[in-house]
């Protein structure tokens, strides 16, 4: 009998986690957290750059195919005789982070265009501090607020 109580006895002892164990476990689990959630949010800022930028020069290219086939040669600021549905600028474009707008310009009888986009309020794109806004005109010239070379890389 004494030796069933003590195996049980042990049995006992052994089972679970201590609190100094669970602690350790938590403690690496936030350390874990910290140095990866940082990354990733970094990590997915920059394909919604990517997506940005695709989007600013797919609407140059369908400006462009536009330009080429009206008569007279001129840029228009409808979307959807761009092939969008929607009834006038801004548009939002991809995922839904960023919005497209589109200026025509016209410099010295010569038309042209600028589009920007921006992010969308609201979602995390927003808090993107390195790269808060896009542009891209007729002549092919890429700018973006605040840095221009890290931006459009």
């Amino acid at each position: 009998m004494n030796k069933q109580i003590r195996i049980r006895s042990r049995l006992m002892d052994s089972a679970g986690f201590t609190l100094v164990e669970l602690m350790v476990v938590l403690v690496i689990a936030s350390v874990l957290v910290a140095i990866a959630l940082p990354s990733y949010i970094s990590s997915a800022r920059k394909s919604r750059r990517t997506e940005a930028k695709t989007a600013l020069v797919d609407l140059a290219g369908r400006e462009e195919r536009y330009f080429d086939t009206s008569s007279p040669p001129v840029y228009t600021i409808v979307p959807s005789q761009l092939g969008y549905g929607a009834a006038a600028f801004p548009v939002t474009v991809g995922s839904g982070y960023y919005s497209v707008t589109l200026v025509l310009t016209n410099v010295a009888g010569v038309p042209g265009y600028t589009i920007t986009a921006t992010p969308v309020a609201g979602n995390d794109q927003a808090n993107d501090k390195q790269c808060t806004t896009f542009q891209l005109t007729n002549t092919g010239i890429q700018t973006s607020a605040p840095n221009t070379t890290a931006c459009w890389q």
